[in-house]
């Protein structure tokens, strides 16, 4: 099983950008070192997703950063990159592990300690949990489920679990006191007006 190197995972939303081109706003991000990205785009056609997919892929690799396609396996497969993010509605792990090898890793989403531990022992390379704090983007995943369900999985599961939902600069070190791998965020940096500023200091934060 491989196992994620980097510690901030940046998930796109070009609904949040104020109207600039998510690119732009990715490739900010990623100057500003941000070492992963999920590009999570879930209303696109496969054509749009593969074109859009083929310049993150770009920008990824020039600033030696990982890539992560939510849902798409396909698309995933097509540009080479380096995993995929899976949810409650995507293919079954297992599934997706045959699809894509041994050699790309695989995230799952989850919104409960039962969903955490199941996409465990379905083989996913690290978990998603939350959402932690209030966040728009999460609300249909009901209510924050709070630090002391973060914690419970963190203690209970061996790959790595990423902590998303409403993770912002001033709850950071707070999130940190429960052992997180990392983070995942979206609005904190894609919806910034510095988005490359917002990802250095969040990144200093999270690495002090």
């Amino acid at each position: 099983m491989l196992t994620p190197t980097f510690d901030l995972y940046l998930v796109s939303d070009r609904k949040l950008t104020g109207g600039r081109d998510l690119l732009w706003v990715l490739e900010q991000a990623l100057e500003g070192g941000a070492p992963a990205v999920q590009l999570r785009e879930k209303d696109l056609s496969g054509r749009e997703l593969f074109y859009l997919a083929e310049k993150t892929r770009k920008l990824c690799l020039d600033h030696k950063a990982g890539l992560f396609v939510n849902d798409r396996i396909d698309v995933a497969l097509a540009v080479d990159a380096d995993g995929v993010q899976l949810g409650n509605d995507s293919i079954d792990v297992a599934k997706a592990r045959e699809l894509l090898g041994q050699n790309k890793l695989i995230g799952a989403s989850t919104h409960s300690f039962e969903e955490a531990t199941a996409a465990e022992q379905s083989g996913a390379d690290f978990i998603l949990f939350g959402p932690v704090y209030f966040t728009p983007s999460k609300a249909i995943y009901g209510a924050p489920q709070g630090l002391p369900a973060l914690e419970k999985i963190v203690q209970n599961v061996s790959v790595p679990v990423y902590a998303i939902g409403g993770i912002k600069l001033d709850n950071l070190a707070e999130v940190k006191t429960v052992d997180v791998d990392g983070i995942a965020l979206i609005s904190a940096v894609i919806a910034a007006s510095d988005p490359k500023e917002a990802t250095r200091r969040i990144l200093a934060r999270l690495r002090r």
